[in-house]
This record gives C-alpha cells, sequence and structure tokens, in this order.
C-alpha cells in the first residue's frame, strides 16, 4: 500500500453550480483533506473550459493556503509554456514567502486545450517543445544561476527552496529524470504505461540538487464507498463529461450521476462513456486496499495523487475519508 497519500483538485465545475462554488469547494475540500491527513493539496491551470473553474493555479494556491495551516500546498501544474518563466517564479516566490515551508511547484508542458485558447494565449503546440529548456530557467531563477537576463533577479523568490515536481506528458519522465527532479505521472488506467515511464525515469535519473535519488508519485481516480456500484457511480459524471467532450468539442459541467444514467447515448457516445469507467480503482474499502497494493507492486511508487471529481460532494468527501482509513493515515 502507498502510504503517502495526496489530492489534485481540479476545481470541476457542477451543473446548475456558477464557478464560482467550485472554488470555493476547493478551498473547503483542501480543509478536510487536512483535517483527514493527506500530505498534500494540488490545484490544476485550465484556460476557457467551461467544466473547469481553475484557471489561476497560483492564485487558488494561495487561497487554498490562506485556509489551511499544515497541509501542502502547490499546482498540479503550472502549465509552463504558458508562462514567463520569470513570472512563474515570481508568483512561487510570494506563495513561499507567505507560507514558508508549504509550497510545492508542479510544472507541466501542456498548452491550451484548444486553437483559439492558443491563439489567446499567445502560443502555439510547438511551445510545448521547449518545456526542458524553460525548466532551466525557472529553476535558474530560483537559486540565481540563470545568465540569459544576467541584470535581473527574481524577487523575492532568488534563493528560496521550492520543491518542483515534474508531470509526465510524452517526455515528460525523461525531462524530470535529466533535472533530476521529482516524477509525476498518470493515470492508473494505463497501468503498463504508468510502469514503463517510471521505469525509464528511475534508469535515467541524474541527482541533482534537487533530490538525491529518484521520487515517484503516481495520479488517478480512486473512489471508495461502501459498496461497488456506489463507487462505479462516483465516476459516472466525469465519464460522461469525458465522453461528451470528444464527440461535441465541449467539456461540460459535471452532471448528477441520475441523469447520466438515464441519457439516451449514440453508439459512439456509450463507447467513449464505457471507456471513461474502465481500469479506475474503485470499489469497497477492502478492493481499493487490494487495487492499491497491486500499484504498489508494479510502480513501486513513493506517493499517490488522487484526482478523483464527481458531481455529489458528500459521497467525493465520504470517498476520501473511506481512502484515508485504507492508508492508515491519522490526521494532521
Amino acid at each position: 500500500m502507498i502510504r503517502k497519500l495526496s489530492i489534485l483538485d481540479r476545481s470541476r465545475t457542477r451543473e446548475g453550480h456558477p464557478a464560482a462554488q467550485a472554488l470555493r469547494d476547493t478551498v473547503e475540500l483542501a480543509r478536510a483533506a487536512e483535517r483527514l491527513g493527506y500530505h498534500r493539496f494540488w490545484v490544476s491551470e485550465h484556460h476557457g473550459v467551461p467544466g473547469v473553474a481553475g484557471s489561476a493555479p497560483a492564485v487558488l494556491a494561495a487561497a487554498v493556503a490562506g485556509a489551511t495551516r499544515r497541509i501542502r500546498v502547490g499546482t498540479g501544474g503550472v502549465m509552463l509554456p504558458n508562462h514567463q518563466p520569470l513570472v512563474v517564479a515570481e508568483q512561487f516566490g510570494v506563495l513561499e514567502s507567505l507560507f514558508p515551508g508549504r509550497i510545492d511547484m508542479g510544472l507541466g508542458r501542456s498548452v491550451g486545450f484548444t486553437g483559439g485558447i492558443r491563439r489567446a494565449l499567445g502560443r502555439d503546440t510547438r511551445d510545448a517543445d521547449r518545456f526542458e529548456e524553460q525548466l532551466a530557467e525557472l529553476l535558474g531563477w530560483l537559486d540565481g544561476t540563470q545568465q540569459a537576463h544576467p541584470e535581473v533577479h527574481a524577487r523575492p523568490a532568488e534563493g528560496l527552496r521550492i520543491p518542483a515536481y515534474v508531470l509526465a506528458t510524452g517526455e515528460g519522465a525523461g525531462i524530470a529524470a535529466r533535472a533530476g527532479l521529482p516524477l509525476v505521472v498518470g493515470d492508473l488506467r494505463s497501468r503498463e504505461r504508468v510502469k514503463e515511464a517510471v521505469e525509464r525515469y528511475r534508469a535515467q535519473f541524474r541527482p541533482s540538487r534537487y533530490g538525491s535519488e529518484p521520487y515517484v508519485m503516481v495520479s488517478g481516480t480512486v473512489a471508495v464507498a461502501q459498496t461497488t456500484q456506489a463507487a462505479r457511480r462516483i465516476l459516472l459524471p466525469e465519464a460522461w463529461s469525458l465522453a461528451y467532450s470528444r464527440t461535441r468539442g465541449s467539456f461540460p459541467p459535471l452532471r448528477p450521476a441520475r441523469e447520466v444514467e438515464a441519457l439516451d447515448m449514440t453508439p459512439k457516445e456509450r463507447e467513449l462513456y464505457e471507456r471513461g469507467l474502465d481500469g479506475h480503482v474503485h470499489g469497497t474499502e477492502e478492493q481499493v486496499a487490494a487495487q492499491l497494493a497491486e500499484v504498489a507492486e508494479a510502480t513501486g511508487a513513493d506517493e499517490l495523487l488522487v484526482t478523483t471529481s464527481t458531481y455529489d460532494r458528500t459521497a467525493l468527501l465520504d470517498s476520501f475519508e473511506r481512502l484515508a482509513r485504507v492508508a492508515g493515515l491519522t490526521g494532521p
């Protein structure tokens, strides 16, 4: 069993609820995560997506950190190709200065969700290819070694120790290994691909000032309930939202499970919907414990980052409480 558990919340919007409620829900979930003994709580970055309210992760991380006392807070992640590394360094320098010893800097290489969003951001898909270069520049702003702009310093970030993590997409595992940084890899539906990425990362890892040994966080959806069927129902809103986005080009807010179950789907929608339900860790506490033991055996992961979203917030909190029991978390 992976004993160190964390949460990544994407501030998913829900049908009938404003985006502001999704952001408040994120902050409330962070308080619950701290009470339950989760190690860290991360927020995400999405631009122009109707179903996601979290567009400014550094701002949201500040709200989360201000509402909690001990849990580590960070991003999963800031999409570095969308930003200038200096600005990212400054943002995290402010966060670390306000909440010393609690801030994580999770970094990804994705660009905007659609062509229109990428144009609005002033980016295109080729910018993702500069991620490794941007990562090196960002780390240089933090430790004072960057030479591209010798007359400029990142205030108040320079000299602060802010842990950085690389989210693996495509070449992310190799980039994390070459930089000597921890790796975040998912999702658990593709167990063999995750295992291969972890093995490649460990084989290529170069010790650095940021870490002497590889560190692996595996991420994915985990749903725990009193029965297997109840756990599966937690998964339904997200599975339908994904199927909808892939057939209609728009990522919608989450709908209640009972509405999803009553939908008339086209054959293509049904296929994508069922595929979206496959492979997730879900079930009773005993079933989930067994599944996570298999994940731990296959990956040797140091930490599990749970990414579950659903419409029913009560069921979601109950799932996190049950998962905390499975992992033997004892609270703060």
